[in-house]
């Protein structure tokens, strides 16, 4: 069966099958999915500054070599197909600068230059927003850098900007959102090193020193005239909780700043589908499942913005059913994130899982 994982470029070894294509900023193809990886192949796409990519694991299964349709499944596939909703993405060059200027923030004690670099960064997120009017996102297209921090921190603050432009906040807002997104840990620059890269789970006394993180934060950009007090706030917040259970203050939802009640679903998640060395990364599936479950600690509003802001099964992607069949998502619902339109590829059944009750008992597995 195959698997497919996002893996470091930098821990590619040669054999390894790559499963995406990588092109160049003018859009040539420089390694075709499907090539098997050598060590002149891994060696240039780390001088392209290619940190990750999606290799396959595992063997064919000669079931799964050929997919087969039947006719009358293909002819409702066509009929029916629903282009998803435009998504974020980044170009090489801007990819490049981001890497670069995230690594940079976390690295500077100038605050003009840590506002400079960070202004830098939200305006080239913004402007792939706008490029393309972007209203959904699909992370493991990002790949901005190989360290945690630093992706953890470019994929909160976009995420953060889409679900902000989802509810109709203007164009500065999801600007200043940005930014808070990417400075919303800068306070673990001031985490003893002991604990911020500890390869285990913090014990009780650990946890309540990384919990000061967001108070670190919050001190280092609180007299900077760059960053107003919204942003502040949600570097300050991010931790928070609605039902006043979060850190560091303990705040109930009316005292949490709008911006920390969306930086917190992004927070939240992202650290789902990462790998870290304490925890396996969840699936997005289940991390979206695991997001749902938390209203009573998460800002509902918030929350309605990240389920419509994502895309777990992009369209034409092959799904199993609980019912036995193989069939072809045609349309996403941004009100039903786990339920799409699919087309079974032999009967050529179309389960509209999201709005059709008969079809309520199917799932995809």
């Amino acid at each position: 069966m195959i698997k497919r994982r996002y893996m470091r470029t930098r821990q590619l070894k040669p054999g390894m099958k790559i499963d995406q294509s990588v092109v160049d900023r003018l859009g040539r193809n420089l390694v075709t999915k499907g090539a098997i990886l050598d060590e002149y192949v891994i060696e240039s796409l780390q001088r392209l500054g290619v940190m990750s990519v999606y290799i396959q694991e595992g063997e064919m299964d000669p079931e799964e070599e050929k997919i087969n349709i039947s006719p009358m499944a293909q002819e409702k596939i066509e009929k029916l197909h629903t282009a998803d909703r435009s998504k974020v993405t980044l170009s090489s060059s801007v990819r490049e600068r981001v890497a670069q200027g995230i690594q940079y923030i976390y690295s500077t004690s100038d605050a003009k230059e840590l506002a400079n670099t960070t202004d830098s960064i939200a305006n080239d997120l913004l402007d792939a927003i706008d490029s393309n009017n972007a209203i959904a996102i699909d992370i493991g297209e990002l790949k901005t850098s190989d360290e945690y921090t630093f992706k953890h921190s470019v994929d909160v603050a976009t995420i953060s900007m889409v679900l902000a432009k989802q509810q109709g906040l203007s164009r500065k807002e999801i600007y200043d959102i940005g930014v808070a997104g990417l400075l919303h840990d800068v306070g673990k620059t001031k985490v003893p090193t002991s604990i911020l890269n500890k390869p285990g789970r913090l014990d009780d006394n650990e946890f309540e020193v990384m919990k000061q993180h967001s108070v670190f934060g919050y001190r280092m950009l609180k007299d900077q005239p760059e960053f107003n007090k919204e942003i502040c706030l949600a570097v300050l917040q991010h931790h928070e909780k609605i039902n006043g259970r979060g850190y560091p203050l303990g705040a109930n939802e009316e005292q949490i700043t709008p911006y920390a009640k969306i930086l917190s679903v992004a927070d939240i998640y992202d650290a789902l589908v990462t790998e870290r060395p304490y925890k396996q990364a969840f699936s997005q599936r289940d991390a979206v499942e695991m997001i749902m479950s938390m209203t009573g600690e998460l800002d509902m509003t918030a929350m309605k913005s990240f389920l419509e802001s994502m895309i777990l099964y992009p369209v034409g992607c092959i799904v199993d059913l609980s019912n036995g069949e193989k069939a072809k998502v045609v349309k996403n619902n941004p009100h039903y994130i786990l339920r799409p339109v699919v087309v079974g590829l032999q009967t050529g059944n179309v389960y509209d899982l999201g709005e059709d009750l008969n079809c309520a008992s199917i799932i995809i597995l």
